[in-house]
C-alpha cells in the first residue's frame, strides 16, 4: 500500500490551499493509499538558521515533519503563491527537513527517490500556477520526482461551497486525480 504525506503550505485558519489538499487526499485514499494528512501549523519551527542548528540541533517539530516525510513514498503539496513563488512557511519546513541530524545519514534522505504531486489555489487569475514553478525545481533538486500534471484553481474566494469541496465538478475531478495518479504511479514503482 503507498504511503502518502499530505499537507499545505499555508497556515491561514481559513486557507484554500488546506482545504485543496484535503480533496486531493481523498483521491489518493480513495485509490488504496495510506494517507497521513497533516497541518503544518501544528509544527512550529524557527526560521533555519545554522547557528541555531549547531547550538541547539535539530527543533523536535522539525524532527517530526522529517519523520513523516522519511515514512512516506510520496508527498502531496498544495502551495498558496505569495509574490510569485511558494511561501515562506513551506521553504522552512524544507529547509529543515533537508538538513542531516548524523554524520553517517545518506543526505536528503527525507526527499531522494519520492514521488509529489503538485496543486495551488489563488485569489489571483493565475491560481497561483507561478509558485508552483519554483517549487518544482527546488522539489527536483532535492531528489524527488514531481509529476507531470499539476493544478492551479483561480478565483479561489468562490471556488469552494460549503462544504469545502470545489464548486465546479471538473476542478473537483482534477483535484482528486493528482491523488489518484500519485497512489497509481507509487503503486507501479512499488510492485
Amino acid at each position: 500500500m503507498a504511503k502518502i504525506l499530505a499537507f499545505a503550505g499555508s497556515s491561514r485558519t481559513d486557507s484554500f490551499n488546506r482545504k485543496l489538499i484535503a480533496i486531493a487526499a481523498q483521491g489518493a485514499q480513495e485509490a488504496g493509499a495510506e494517507v497521513t494528512l497533516i497541518d503544518l501549523r501544528d509544527y512550529p519551527m524557527p526560521i533555519f538558521d545554522q547557528d541555531y542548528e549547531a547550538e541547539q540541533g535539530m527543533p523536535d517539530h522539525a524532527r517530526q515533519f522529517k519523520r513523516h516525510l522519511m515514512r512516506s513514498d510520496g508527498v502531496l503539496i498544495s502551495s498558496p503563491e505569495y509574490n510569485s513563488g511558494y511561501s515562506g512557511l513551506l521553504k522552512n519546513c524544507i529547509d529543515w527537513a533537508s538538513r542531516s541530524e548524523a554524520p553517517d545519514e545518506k543526505p536528503l534522505v527525507a526527499f531522494g527517490g519520492k514521488c509529489v504531486a503538485l496543486m495551488s489555489a489563488s485569489p489571483s487569475g493565475l491560481g497561483g500556477i507561478r509558485g508552483l514553478v519554483s517549487l518544482r525545481m527546488l522539489l527536483g533538486n532535492l531528489g524527488m520526482t514531481v509529476l507531470p500534471g499539476q493544478v492551479a484553481v483561480s478565483n479561489a474566494m468562490n471556488a469552494f461551497n460549503e462544504a469545502g469541496q470545489l464548486a465546479d465538478e471538473k476542478q473537483q475531478r482534477a483535484i482528486m486525480n493528482l491523488g489518484i495518479n500519485l497512489t497509481a504511479t507509487l503503486n507501479k514503482l512499488n510492485g
